[in-house]
């Protein structure tokens, strides 16, 4: 390490001298650790006994920023994670010269001297130290709080009004011109445009074909080859590369391509995945919890039927991605026999009584096959409830045909048994016309429609997953879920750091009427089930890598029912994700107070 880095660490760890003299002190790592448990408990305790001179708001900050030190340094912590905190800063305090060091990276340093002035009470969150209106009292204090509250609003209307929606004149205008240019490429017509079949024999496949319908970057085309040469699912759908403009600047569109148009570093990774391992990938511990084909159980009251493992189009960051062979691929169906049994297993299970049937995508069966599994599902007393999960409403809205609302109506029976959509909306920019019909074909019978949505970096910008929210509720879609993107090597493009998660729904969602904000922000625990990430009882800050990516330990949602492990996952870094917000023209000053959420 160069002295240069260890004296910039040495002026961070200045912030509070006290904390500075100790790590530099001759003591041993334990002696230290002792001395500053002891310095951090003193501080805590004249955080708690504050005589009210500083605003409760900072001191929430000094509070949490203490005890995440403190977890920082613990044994414990240090166990669970496998690296020392404190080891680490001593060395490179006082042994720079360890040739085995890993030398600290700019993100590093950013997470320490944000500790740091968090501890100290400097964090310099809030542009003013008291509310103006704070100062009056009556009709007045209200006046004064209104203009602020118009301010807030104002300042989220022009954040939202950035992210145009499939909705907007304009953007219907070009994608009118993106249909007939498909069209007029594979010689059909818009009548075969609304037929999904003609939609799912046209699944554009290869590089080549891609690039003669739609501009795309040299690095766009290299990748979708590199899938194909490796066997990596790609496919998109006429409708849905429609939505995608036909220029490469992605200054609307990046979200839909992102969708579906893999990086080369996720192409690479997952082939170097499938070389090392197969079973590595599967992420979700499927293989665990699937007491037999075709099913998964992580609760005692709720199992996932998967009849087929594939889509019209696959999702880049798709959790399942291991599973599928390829899009649209006819041999994905479960077999018969195996479907029958998997259905059976249920119904010899009594505690079931919800069923969510995904995969890959149900609706790519035929009618009457989905028929036939919903009534044998129905014929279980039992299931009160069965969700679809499907995202054709976004890809493939022609797949929503009166038939086959029908079919699935007939086992929506108010007071006994309901049927739940469930899809996947990831951006404004995938809210068309057609896909509202979708919706309100369900909508019409009564069958309420969710959206998960997969917090990525395509739609984690100020006010975008708001903007999203507030065009699903106008379709008649109830956001659900908001997902943390999965921790896999393959999608670290896509990954935010789940401080961003906290800091949209805290900050952005919080804003908006309790109707548009009805999800609940989630992180997938492999083989456990969801964790609740507003709920902090539920998961600790327990360490820092040196290339500043911060360690998690996530606790199950059965942990006062039962013994079970806890989960260890590491984030992606902050400074990295603002960098990337920076490159694509974001202020991220706008973004200050992201490292004070843990």
């Amino acid at each position: 390490m160069k002295e240069r880095e260890r004296q910039r660490l040495l002026r961070i760890l200045g912030i509070h001298p006290p904390l500075k003299e100790i790590i530099l002190s001759s003591d041993s790592v334990e002696k230290k650790r002792s001395r500053l448990r002891k310095m951090l408990g003193e501080l805590l305790g004249e955080a708690f006994n504050e005589d009210l001179s500083s605003p409760p708001l900072e001191w929430v900050l000094v509070r949490d920023s203490i005890r995440v030190f403190s977890k920082f340094i613990s044994p414990r912590s240090e166990k669970v994670a496998g690296f020392s905190f404190l080891k680490y800063i001593d060395q490179l305090v006082n042994d720079p010269k360890n040739e085995k060091l890993i030398a600290p990276t700019p993100d590093f340093f950013a997470e320490l001297e944000h500790l740091m002035r968090g501890i100290v009470g400097e964090a310099e969150v809030y542009p003013e130290k008291v509310p103006a209106f704070s100062k009056y009292k009556g009709r007045r204090a209200a006046q004064i709080r209104s203009a602020d509250l118009s301010r807030m609003g104002r300042d989220a209307q022009q954040h939202q009004a950035r992210y145009l929606s499939g909705l907007d004149d304009d953007v219907k205008r070009r994608r009118y011109q993106n249909k007939h240019r498909i069209l007029k490429y594979f010689d059909a017509t818009d009548l075969e445009w609304t037929k999904w079949k003609w939609q799912v024999r046209h699944i554009i496949r290869d590089a080549d074909t891609l690039r003669a319908l739609v501009k795309i970057t040299d690095e766009e085309y290299e990748a979708v080859k590199l899938a194909r040469e490796h066997r990596i699912p790609f496919g998109i759908t006429p409708y849905y590369l429609s939505l995608m403009d036909n220029d490469t600047s992605r200054t609307h569109d990046a979200a839909v391509r992102a969708q579906v148009i893999p990086s080369i570093q996720y192409i690479r990774k997952l082939k170097e995945s499938r070389d090392c391992d197969e079973s590595s990938m599967d992420f979700m511990l499927e293989s665990e919890t699937s007491p037999i084909e075709g099913i998964t159980r992580r609760y005692p009251m709720i199992v996932i039927l998967k009849p087929i493992t594939t889509c019209p189009q696959i999702c880049v960051y798709c959790q399942r991605n291991w599973e599928i062979e390829d899009v649209y691929s006819q041999g994905a169906v479960l077999a018969k026999g195996k479907l029958d049994k998997a259905i059976e297993w249920i119904s010899q299970t009594p505690e079931i009584n919800e069923v969510l049937i995904t995969g890959g995508d149900p609706f790519l069966l035929s009618n009457d096959r989905l028929e036939s599994m919903l009534f044998k599902l129905s014929r279980n007393k039992n299931i009160q409830r069965i969700r679809i999960g499907t995202r054709t409403p976004v890809t493939l809205p022609q797949r929503i045909t009166d038939g086959l609302v029908k079919d699935v109506n007939h086992f929506h029976i108010p007071g006994k048994r309901e049927i739940v959509i469930i899809t996947h909306f990831e951006h404004p920019y995938e809210i068309t016309h057609q896909a509202m019909e979708a919706v309100q074909k369900f909508r019409r019978y009564g069958i309420d429609v969710y959206n998960q949505l997969v917090y990525t970096f395509y739609n984690s910008r100020r006010f975008e997953a708001t903007a999203l929210r507030n065009k699903l509720r106008l379709i008649g879609v109830t956001p659900y879920y908001t997902f943390n993107t999965k921790g896999k090597e393959e999608t670290d493009d896509y990954r935010v750091p789940i401080p961003r998660l906290l800091q949209e729904q805290k900050e952005e969602a919080r804003l908006f009427p309790g109707t548009v904000r009805t999800d609940e922000s989630v992180f997938n625990v492999p083989g456990l089930g969801k964790n609740y990430l507003r709920a902090v009882q539920h998961h600790d800050v327990i360490g820092l890598l040196p290339d500043g990516r911060r360690i998690y330990e996530f606790h199950p949602w059965e942990k006062k029912l039962s013994l079970v492990d806890t989960y260890v996952y590491t984030d992606v870094s902050i400074y990295g994700y603002l960098q990337k917000l920076k490159a694509a023209g974001e202020n991220i000053a706008e973004y200050k107070s992201i490292w004070y959420y843990y």
